[in-house]
């Protein structure tokens, strides 16, 4: 019961030790992963080379699926150009596996406990914490590999008669290799964690318990299992995220295919490079572990190799699979980029958080073009239809509020760097003040019917008055979503504060003008009030919009 207890805690201290090391990674690397991915073209080798870097940087091939079918869900990135970095996902998660045999090569535990000192060091220290954090998690990683190769020793399942006659039943035969595929499938989809079914894998060939032909169908299943995360994300996507979800299946699906057409002769060839014997039978277990990791690597590249060539049908075959839904197309509200839910990423969602926020402004914009509009319309049909839709997209914008300071709230709850905190605390008070910005432009349509119901008209100089503030209030409106949709350090204040400056001076001008009219009797009190008010509305527009400019910013 111990050993069983000191293999299940060793497993869980693996799983969390990686953890703790993507998530320094991502802190360390965070804002120039979002730059690399934002960068990603049509090439399918960038892609490749993309999908492998990315998924090395966080230690988890999930993620960088996960992170991939989200960014087809919001149109990011192009279905071809998301198979490519799903290959190269594949490629990078290989990793893994070469630093769990390095752990089980020697006893690693020996030489944690100076990186165990010197991560306790540098996070104390504070300055240094994220690498600090990093070697914490890889020291906890190793220990983990130490105690599973001390355990598997002390479990001895090699002299134990029952274990030994058990998987002795299996012969090495396909039906024996088909189960233990199907059994790498099964746990790595109830797991969650690849990494986690590797580890046990080589415990069990390194104690002798299975020989290297089960541990590679083994493992061979773990690469099935672990396209669930992906196509568990893309339930609630649309139709091209879930068809990315289904390649990163075919893929792995293929791979084991071509590999039991040539499973016997393909796993002498990887045992050779490693200079294992798999029919001797007595065993190294360092050249065991090994010839896992490189079956592994060899697993993907070649299988990358090849498909990388067949990207367009395999585009073509998963379009054939999975039919668009009608919902796809006829639902009205959706958000865009962060529709897949929570990534495992949390560095990386602030990216997809923003992007959606520049769909946000983008949105207000054309709700302000939808209130110009409307403020020209004599017809009461088209007035009507016109003022609906506004009454709808100032709900819409209630509802963008809600759903992306529920979902920052989400990634704001994850263990984030310094930096990215900060960035959300702007971004939560940017869709704070974008939502306002819909409350005004919705106020500026109850004036207009109000104006429209009253049959009341302009004169010459009020008309001039109007159509100058609004050209000011969508002059704003496109600065501040270029500020949106750029780099911050690319970018500066001044122009959206000249903007505000001009629209407050041509608000009081045209107060001091609506007064002076007044006395002079020129037009009735219910017009000048209607103008009045459109004028005060409009300036309270622009103070939102400054403040959507200064949030992005991070200016006071």
């Amino acid at each position: 019961m111990l050993i069983a207890l000191k293999l299940l805690g060793s497993i869980a201290l693996l799983i969390y030790g990686m953890k703790v090391m993507s998530e320094a990674l991502q802190k360390m690397a965070g804002p120039q992963l979002r730059h690399l991915l934002g960068a990603m073209t049509t090439n399918r080798f960038s892609g490749v080379a993309t999908g492998a870097l990315v998924t090395v940087a966080v230690q988890s091939s999930a993620a960088t699926t996960v992170m991939t079918v989200s960014f087809v869900n919001a149109a990011l990135l192009t279905l071809r150009q998301a198979i490519s970095v799903i290959m190269g996902a594949n490629i990078g998660t290989t990793l893994s596996a070469w630093i769990m045999s390095a752990g089980f090569s020697f006893n690693i535990i020996n030489v944690v406990w100076p990186a165990f000192l010197l991560g306790i060091i540098l996070i104390q220290i504070g300055k240094h914490r994220y690498l600090g954090d990093f070697l914490f998690g890889l020291s906890f990683l190793l220990f983990a590999l130490g105690m599973l190769k001390q355990t598997g020793t002390e479990m001895d399942l090699a002299s134990n008669p029952a274990v030994v006659d058990f998987f002795a039943s299996f012969k090495t035969n396909y039906g024996t290799i088909l189960l233990f595929l199907l059994i790498g499938t099964v746990l790595t989809a109830m797991v969650q964690s690849s990494a986690a079914l590797m580890a046990i894998t080589m415990v069990l060939c390194s104690t002798g318990a299975i020989t290297i032909y089960q541990g590679i169908a083994l493992v061979m299943g773990e690469n099935i299992g672990t396209t669930l995360t992906a196509n568990l994300a893309a339930l609630s996507a649309n139709t091209q995220a879930r068809r990315t979800a289904m390649a990163h299946l075919l893929f792995n699906v293929f791979g084991v295919i071509w590999v039991l057409i040539l499973f016997f002769p393909f796993v002498r060839m990887v045992c050779s490079i490693v200079g294992l014997d798999p029919s001797a039978p007595e065993q190294n277990a360092t050249q065991l572990s090994f010839a896992l990791a490189t079956f592994h690597s060899c697993f993907n590249v070649i299988n990358t190799a090849v498909l990388i060539w067949f990207i367009p049908q395999i585009e073509k075959l998963v379009c054939f699979l999975i039919k668009p839904k009608k919902t796809d197309e006829d639902s009205e509200f959706r958000l865009q980029f962060i529709r897949g839910g929570l990534m495992k990423t949390p560095e990386i969602s602030v990216l997809q958080a923003q992007k959606e926020i520049v769909v946000f402004g983008e949105n207000m914009q054309r709700m302000f073009g939808q209130v110009k509009e409307l403020y020209a319309l004599e017809d009461d049909q088209a007035f009507n239809a016109l003022f609906d839709r506004i009454r709808k997209a100032e709900d819409f914008s209630d509802r963008m509020e809600n759903e992306i300071g529920r979902y920052l709230g989400q990634v704001g709850d994850a263990h984030l760097s310094d930096e990215t905190k900060e960035k959300i605390r702007g971004m939560l008070r940017q869709i704070s003040e974008l939502e306002s910005i819909g409350d005004s432009c919705f106020n500026l349509a109850r004036i207009l019917r109000r104006k429209h119901e009253n049959k009341v008209v302009f004169n010459e100089s009020l008309e001039s008055g109007i159509q100058e503030m609004f050209s000011l209030i969508d002059e704003a409106l496109t600065r501040m979503n270029v500020l949106l949709t750029g780099h911050k350090e690319d970018l500066g204040l001044a122009a959206s504060q000249d903007v505000e400056y001009r629209i407050n001076a041509c608000r009081n001008i045209l107060k001091q003008q609506n007064i002076q009219n007044l006395d002079a009797h020129e037009y009735g009190y219910d017009i000048g009030t209607v103008f009045t008010d459109l004028i005060v509305e409009c300036e309270k527009t622009g103070d939102y919009i400054i403040n959507v400019a200064e949030a992005r910013l991070g200016a006071e």
